[in-house]
């Protein structure tokens, strides 16, 4: 599957999220690489993200992919937004934003407790309804083991 080039203005397509398939996982694995050499995401090998897929969502504008997510379930009590990347002519028009609900949907179907996201773009998260604190003055802290992942 071909990227979107810089002449094709793809915000003029409507867009469509959906569950992502194992025959996406080139496309995909392609996709993130982007934002893998930038340091937007932490690299995933196929195995890890073949273990994402069933959880995974894609949006695609005409057949190519402009987002990609997981929900990587630990528990019936904690998921994980993962890999969370939207192409940048896409973003601010919402693609993120849908692509977070379809990972929410699910976490209620599968009746997950809690969902939590590690991000460097916070004020994305908490536009999504995502907070600092749970109930109750829950917080999640962290120690760094070592430089670089």
């Amino acid at each position: 599957m071909s990227e979107p080039n810089s002449s094709t203005d793809a915000s003029t397509h409507s867009v469509i999220v959906r569950a992502a398939t194992s025959s996406d996982l080139n496309n995909i694995d392609a996709f993130l690489t982007d934002f893998v050499s930038a340091g937007r995401i932490l690299p995933r090998t196929s195995d890890e993200l073949e273990l994402l897929i069933p959880t995974g969502f894609v949006a695609e504008v005409q057949n190519q992919i402009v987002g990609f997510v997981a929900l990587e379930i630990y528990s019936r009590k904690l998921a994980e937004i993962r890999s969370l990347c939207v192409r940048p002519i896409m973003q601010g028009q919402g693609v993120g934003k849908d692509l977070i609900q379809a990972c929410l949907k699910l976490a209620r179907e599968r009746n997950v407790f809690e969902v939590m996201a590690i991000t460097s773009t916070d004020k994305f998260f908490l536009n999504c309804g995502f907070d600092f604190t749970l109930p109750g003055e829950k917080k999640a802290l962290f120690m760094q083991m070592r430089d670089e992942p």
